[in-house]
């Protein structure tokens, strides 16, 4: 047999890939499992369909396929499962984007079924390709999506289960808002941006007509203003407690009070508590049972308590209002800053705290078990377990899982409208969703009403996400197998999302089964461009890992991913690429 003077990459690649599907070379043996044991599981990421693989995921997904290979080599039967996660907000925004569509106007039943007909005949099948394309030796027979009846109803049975445990609340609280997406958000979903801004110092009149100098980077919240506080240290200001200062412009009193959270170094040693600026803010409104003033609203614009200024964006409200204030003379100075603020990583925009019923989590009373949680996993490498802590210790709101958006799992729930009794679906009726299906009950089993509505909220896509190791293990609910799949030996992931799906599955696997979900966590870095810069569209620095097989193949691809250690960002160089492509030729 004569070999060819170079070896034919392409051909090549799709003629093994071929056969491995034809010949199922990469199949979980469950029977085989059940018996002799001898598993080695992998809580496989499930990449979300809300756009085309990046180079990011093929570094990544490459380094733990080099782990399930090697696990394989050693005799082990590798469960190694694949799934898609498309459900929530990121597949709502990417089916209005392609379909020119927006959910609101079309409803939820028919935008659920135009996203679920875009996913499984346009989006899913073309986005799992490109993951058999990079040579994942996963069994893509045991499949899974984050929307399909099998995860709904896993979703809402953990719910339910929690509820039950005490561990879930229904609350009008203030809550995390984004007014782009118009749903509320958890504090996982929020990213630090810097900005520039400007501490305004601001004049409040007291009762003797004398100044009280204030500095806020939000004067657009005069009008939600409900208290003042100096820390009961500040000689400066102690005199002024039990007195009242008048709001600029808004011309209302407001009471002054000492609080130990006040900072005398920031500003000028005086703050300003509107409802609700930040969490002080909240802790503040909390502690001192104050009155709520609510000036922005769901969509981000000034409501009617703002006066002139109703109806404007945040920007323009702030922007007319500190020149309404230079024209009264009541701006003593501004001083351009860089402060950090909040935004939606889905969206980027700066995020409000709104006053709003939600579903929360709570895990607050948690955190040194969640530390020690933490400690128990075996972490590679060891130096990323600080991300986790840094989180766990950071952590300063409940876990807030209802979305109000139209694409996701619903809430199994139905209320009373009449005493607000909630009302929970029988776990055979799951999975369920309240708008279109009956109730399990024809009266309030607290009041007797019959009038009963249902829950329109959607459960937040990381609180499915986050049971990916029962989704996957479940697929074999069954057979005798599915009892040695949990927990599971490997969670392979970014570092990005350890503060995401790491945690909260984690934190679910411990509510749920007192266990942690896997027994190690294998970290990877991130793919950066030739300049050690992240890649992105808009920089015009992303690498299409589509164009790099088009050229060089798979092995070329994961030659180059196999170059950095665990946990490392790694540039993309296109030598390395030439290097793979060298050494491949010679094997």
């Amino acid at each position: 047999m004569e070999l060819p003077k170079r070896y034919e990459i392409q051909a090549s690649e799709d003629k093994w890939r071929r056969f491995w599907e034809e010949n199922k070379i990469y199949a979980f043996d469950p029977d085989k499992a059940a018996k002799e044991g001898n598993i080695f599981s992998i809580d496989t990421p499930p990449p979300t369909v809300s756009g085309a693989m990046h180079l990011g995921h093929a570094f990544s997904y490459a380094q733990e396929d080099f782990i399930a290979r090697f696990q394989r080599m050693r005799g082990k039967n590798v469960f190694y499962p694949f799934g898609t996660d498309d459900n929530g907000l990121p597949t709502q925004r990417l089916i209005e984007k392609i379909k020119k569509v927006k959910a609101e106007d079309l409803g939820r039943e028919k935008f659920r079924k135009l996203c679920v007909e875009t996913l499984d005949k346009e989006l899913r099948p073309k986005y799992v390709e490109d993951w058999k394309r990079i040579g994942m030796s996963c069994d893509f027979d045991i499949f899974y999506t984050t929307i399909n009846n099998h995860s709904r109803k896993i979703s809402q049975k953990s719910f339910i289960d929690l509820y039950k445990m005490g561990r879930e609340y229904r609350a009008e609280a203030p809550a995390m808002w984004c007014t782009e997406c118009k749903t509320a958000i958890s504090q996982v979903e929020c990213q630090d941006a810097e900005l520039d801004s400007t501490f305004n110092d601001i004049i409040f009149k007291l009762e003797d007509g004398s100044d009280l100098v204030i500095a806020t980077t939000r004067p657009e919240l005069l009008p939600a203003c409900v208290a003042i506080f100096a820390h009961p240290d500040d000689d400066r200001y102690k005199k002024l407690f039990g007195r009242k200062a008048k709001v600029p412009l808004f011309n209302f009193e407001v009471p002054i009070m000492p609080s130990k959270r006040a900072n005398p170094e920031k500003g000028t040693g005086i703050l300003m508590c509107c409802t609700f600026g930040d969490q002080d803010d909240v802790e503040h409104y909390l502690e001192f049972n104050l009155p709520l003033k609510e000036a922005i609203d769901k969509t981000g614009k000034m409501t009617d308590i703002a006066g002139k200024y109703a109806g404007m964006n945040v920007k323009e409200a702030r922007k007319q209002i500190i020149h309404d204030l230079k024209e009264a003379g009541l701006l003593v100075k501004q001083t351009p800053i860089k402060h950090m603020v909040n935004v939606h990583e889905r969206c980027g925009t700066e995020v409000q705290i709104i006053h709003s019923k939600q579903w929360f989590i709570k895990y607050l009373d948690l955190k040194d078990e969640m530390l020690k949680w933490g400690r128990e996993l075996n972490w590679y490498p060891d130096y990323m377990k600080v991300r986790y802590d840094n989180w766990v210790k950071g952590l300063r709101w409940d876990w807030c899982i209802s979305r109000q958006i139209y694409f996701g799992i619903p809430f199994p729930v139905w209320y009373c409208a009449d005493c607000d009794e909630v009302i929970l679906a029988r776990e055979e009726d799951l999975p369920v969703d309240p708008i279109s299906d009956k109730p399990p009950v024809d009266k309030c089993p607290k009041c007797g009403s019959t009038n009963i509505v249902p829950e329109k909220d959607i459960i937040n896509t990381w609180a499915t996400s986050s049971l990916t190791p029962i989704i996957a293990a479940d697929l074999f609910k069954d057979h005798p197998v599915r009892e040695k799949l949990f927990p599971m030996s490997l969670r392979p992931q970014a570092h990005d999302i350890i503060t995401f799906w790491l945690f909260n599955t984690v934190v679910k696997s411990r509510l749920h089964y007192n266990v942690n979900p896997w027994k190690d966590v294998m970290i990877s870095g991130h793919a950066l461009d030739p300049k050690g810069k992240k890649m992105s569209k808009s920089k015009g620095n992303a690498v299409a890992p589509q164009e790099v097989m088009a050229t060089y193949g798979a092995d070329c691809l994961r030659f180059w991913a196999a170059g950095s250690k665990l946990g490392e960002d790694l540039p993309f160089m296109e030598k390395d690429l030439i290097t793979g492509k060298k050494f491949i030729n010679k094997l």
